[in-house]
């Protein structure tokens, strides 16, 4: 199973984290596929904090990658998940129109 999931890469009492998809069977610091974005909690601007590429993040998605808890908040916290929602149900009706 493929996950998006945060690897710890900041140096001692200063974390900072890739948010990437990797096989789940892999070590948290382990061999991923890619990086798809960043999140620095100690960053003070809101915005700074978490960096993602929304198509890559939102194409993983498409193809069945399942983020952890954590990836979901940021992913949330982004609107992300919101946008492959969106896809999803247009993606749907479409499907459906066709058929019809």
């Amino acid at each position: 199973m493929v996950k998006i999931r945060l690897t710890r890469i900041g140096r001692k009492k200063a974390p900072y984290y890739r948010l990437v998809v990797a096989d789940a069977r892999r070590k948290r610091d382990g061999k991923f596929i890619e990086i798809i974005g960043r999140y620095q909690p100690l960053n003070k601007d809101e915005e700074q904090q978490v960096v993602c590429d929304a198509d890559r993040a939102v194409y993983w998605l498409h193809s069945g990658a399942q983020p952890t808890e954590t990836a979901r908040a940021l992913l949330r916290r982004k609107g992300i998940l919101k946008r492959f929602h969106e896809e999803k149900v247009e993606a749907k009706k479409k499907a459906k129109a066709a058929a019809s």
